[in-house]
C-alpha cells in the first residue's frame, strides 16, 4: 500500500480497488481520472473503469475508450475501460432469454423481455461487467483498479436478497418492477456474494464519497453514506470538491460563496465529519486534458487568473424562470415535473415554481418522490394556495407490505408467511409502493397544479419503468376496452397535461447526463417541455477573476442547451446565498436578472 504524503488522503495507503460514488456534476469523473494519473506516476499499474452511463472518461483524456481495456498513451502504467450499459444490458437480457426462446410461447418470451427492459436490469447488467474485475483474473495484472461510479445501494440490496425465491415473485406479475432481473440473479449467487464480500473488505476496497460544499449535496451524500453503511460498506472516505478558495478580489459574490461553503463544511453531519476527508479547491478551467488533471489535487488555482477578454451573449430564447412560470400559469392546472441528476437544484426550482404559481392565486400541490426530501427545509414556511406533501418511501413501503401480507398471507402457513415477508424486503417492493402513491399524485393534476420534485434520475427512471409496465399490463388485460382507461403513463405522455423541466448545471457532465435523460424520456414517449440551467456564474454579476474564468468555461454548455436542447430555456444565476425560504424562492421565480445578464 502506498503511503506517499503528497497524495490526497483518499489515495494514501490505497487498497487495490477504489470506488468513487457521487451525484452528477460533483466532479467524480475528473477526480477518478486525476487519482488514476497520480497512482500511475508512483510507478503502479492502474486500470480506470467507468460504469457511468454518461461516461466522459474518453473526453477527459482526449482519446476513444470503449469496452476493451485501452492504454492511455500520455500516462505510463495507466489503462482505461468504459462499460457501456446498453451493450451490457443487451448481452445480459440475451443470456436470460435465449435458453427459453423457441421453448416457451412467443407471448411468454415477449413478457420476459418486457420485464427485462427496466432500469433494474441495467444496474444488474453493469454490475455483472465489473463483478468479473472484482472476482476473476481480468484485473490480475493491475496494482489498482479505480471505478468511476460505484454500485448503488439499490443494486447491492438486490444482490443480497434471500437465496430461496417463493412463488410470490414468480407469480406476482403486477407486484414487482424487477421480476426479470430477479429471475436471473440466482444463477450467479456465489459470484455476487464474492463481489459483495470484496466491496465490504477494507483491506481490498475503499469507497470514496464525492460531493460539493452545498447543503443539498451534503444531504444526499449523507443518505448514500447511511445506505452503504447499513449494508456493511462502512470503510468510506469523503472528498469535497470545487470549494471556493479565499477570494483575493474582494468581489461580493465570491466572498459570499466562500463564506457559505465554509459554513457548510463547519456544519457537516457527525457521520460525515468523522470520515477521512479531502477538500479540493475550485479550479478556473474545465478539467479536461492531462495538464488540467495533474493540478486537480494542488491547493488553490494554479492557472494564470487573467480575466477573459469577453463573454458570449445569449439573448433569443434564453429567459428567466419567471418567464416559464408565466407560460405555465396560462393552463390553470396540470402536472409539472422537475427532473435531473442529484445536486443540480431540482428541489429549489420545483419549490420556486410552486411558490410563484401559488402567489399568482393558483391552487398548487408541491410534492417530492426524492428519498432525501428537503422540501420543508427549502420552503421554510407556509404559502397561501400551496399544499406541500412528501411521498415517503418508508411509509408507502410499509403500507404496501401490510396490504400484500393481508391479501396474500392470510391463507399461508407460518413458513409461507415468513418467506413472503422475506421476499417483501426486496428493493422492488419500495419501487412498487412509491409508484402507487405517485399514480395518485399524477391524477391530482386534473384539478390543480401539481409540482413534483423527482428523485435523482436513476430512481426516477425506475419509477417510470413501473408506470410503463403498469400501463402495458392494463392495455393487455383490458383489450379493446383499454381505450377508455387513462393510465398514469398516458398522463405523463400528454404534453397538454404534463410539463417536464430538465434541470442541469452549466457544466459538461450534468449537461451530458441531462441529454441522456431526455433520450430516455423520449423513448418512453415523454417529451421535455423546457430546460433550466441552474447556478450559472455567467448569468451572475461578478468581477472575481476565478469566477469569470468559470463563467467563460460555461458558455459552450449554455450554447449546447440553448441551441440544441430546447426551444424553451431559462437560466438561473449563481446566488450569494442559497435560495432557502419563501422570500428567496419568490425572488428566484420573479427575477429578470438572468435574462438581463445576457442582453
Amino acid at each position: 500500500m502506498l503511503t506517499d504524503p503528497s497524495l490526497p488522503r483518499f489515495l494514501v495507503g490505497a487498497p487495490r480497488f477504489l470506488f468513487l460514488t457521487g451525484k452528477g456534476g460533483v466532479g467524480k469523473t475528473s477526480i477518478a481520472c486525476a487519482a488514476a494519473i497520480a497512482l500511475a506516476r508512483t510507478g503502479r499499474s492502474v486500470l480506470l473503469v467507468s460504469t457511468d452511463p454518461a461516461s466522459n472518461v474518453g473526453q477527459v483524456f482526449g482519446l476513444s475508450i470503449g469496452n476493451t481495456i485501452t492504454p492511455v498513451p500520455a500516462v505510463l502504467g495507466l489503462w482505461a475501460l468504459e462499460i457501456n450499459p446498453e451493450q451490457a444490458t443487451a448481452a445480459y437480457r440475451e443470456r436470460i432469454v435465449a435458453p427459453v426462446r423457441g421453448i416457451l410461447p412467443a407471448a411468454d418470451v415477449a413478457l420476459i423481455e418486457e420485464q427485462l427492459a427496466g432500469a433494474c436490469t441495467t444496474e444488474i447488467a453493469s454490475f455483472n461487467e465489473f463483478t468479473a474485475l472484482l472476482t476473476e483474473d481480468a484485473a490480475g495484472e493491475f496494482d489498482h483498479v479505480i471505478f468511476d461510479t460505484a454500485p448503488t445501494g439499490h443494486t447491492i440490496r438486490l444482490l443480497q436478497l434471500p437465496a430461496s425465491w417463493t412463488d410470490f415473485l414468480d407469480e406476482g406479475k403486477g407486484d414487482a418492477s424487477c421480476l426479470g432481473p430477479l429471475a436471473g440473479l440466482d444463477r450467479q449467487r456465489t459470484v455476487y456474494a464474492a463481489a459483495v464480500a470484496t466491496l465490504a473488505d477494507s483491506r481490498r476496497t475503499r469507497l470514496v464519497l464525492v460531493t460539493r460544499a452545498h447543503q443539498g449535496a451534503v444531504a444526499e451524500v449523507q443518505r448514500t453514506h447511511d445506505e452503504l453503511a447499513a449494508l456493511g460498506l462502512d470503510h468510506q472516505y469523503l472528498v469535497i470538491n470545487a470549494v471556493m478558495p479565499v477570494p483575493l478580489s474582494g468581489d461580493a459574490l465570491a466572498t459570499a460563496v466562500h463564506e457559505r461553503e465554509q459554513a457548510v463544511l463547519a456544519a457537516l453531519p457527525p457521520d460525515l465529519a468523522a470520515l477521512p476527508r479531502d477538500v479540493l479547491s475550485l479550479k478556473g478551467e474545465n478539467l479536461v486534458g492531462l495538464d488540467a488533471l495533474v493540478h486537480l489535487f494542488a491547493p488553490g488555482d494554479p492557472s494564470d487568473l487573467h480575466v477573459p477578454e469577453a463573454r458570449e451573449h445569449f439573448t433569443a430564447g434564453v429567459g428567466s424562470l419567471a418567464a416559464l412560470v408565466d407560460e405555465l400559469a396560462t393552463q390553470e392546472h396540470g402536472l409539472i415535473m422537475t427532473m435531473g441528476k442529484g445536486g443540480v437544484g431540482k428541489t429549489t426550482i420545483a419549490a420556486a415554481i410552486a411558490v410563484a404559481l401559488a402567489e399568482r392565486g393558483m391552487p398548487v400541490h408541491l410534492t417530492t418522490t426524492d428519498p432525501a426530501a428537503h422540501l420543508g427545509q427549502t420552503l421554510g414556511g407556509s404559502v397561501p394556495n400551496l399544499e406541500v406533501s412528501r411521498i415517503d418511501p418508508a411509509v408507502e413501503t410499509e403500507r404496501y407490505r401490510q396490504s400484500v401480507l393481508t391479501r396474500r398471507g392470510a391463507s399461508l402457513d407460518d413458513a409461507g408467511r415468513a418467506s413472503l415477508e422475506e421476499d417483501l424486503r426486496s428493493p422492488c417492493t419500495e419501487e412498487i409502493a412509491v409508484f402507487q402513491a405517485f399514480s395518485k399524485v399524477v391524477n391530482d393534476g386534473r384539478r390543480r397544479f401539481v409540482v413534483i420534485d423527482t428523485a435523482p434520475t436513476g430512481h426516477t427512471l425506475l419509477l417510470l419503468d413501473a408506470t410503463g409496465s403498469y400501463h402495458r399490463d392494463i392495455v393487455r388485460q383490458m383489450g379493446p376496452t383499454a381505450a377508455t382507461f387513462t393510465t398514469p403513463m398516458m398522463r405523463l405522455q400528454d404534453p397538454d397535461y404534463t410539463k417536464v423541466l430538465i434541470v442541469t448545471l452549466p457544466e459538461a457532465t450534468p449537461v451530458l447526463e441531462a441529454e441522456e435523460l431526455t433520450e430516455d424520456l423520449r423513448r418512453a414517449g415523454i417529451h421535455p417541455w423546457a430546460w433550466v440551467i441552474n447556478s450559472s456564474v455567467a448569468a451572475a454579476q461578478t468581477a472575481d477573476p476565478l469566477l469569470l474564468r468559470r463563467a467563460a468555461a460555461e458558455t459552450d454548455q449554455i450554447a449546447r442547451v440553448h441551441v440544441e436542447g430546447s426551444a424553451r430555456c431559462a437560466i438561473v444565476p449563481l446566488l450569494a446565498a442559497e435560495p432557502v425560504g419563501v422570500d428567496a424562492l419568490h425572488a428566484l421565480g420573479g427575477t429578470e436578472a438572468a435574462a438581463a445578464a445576457f442582453v
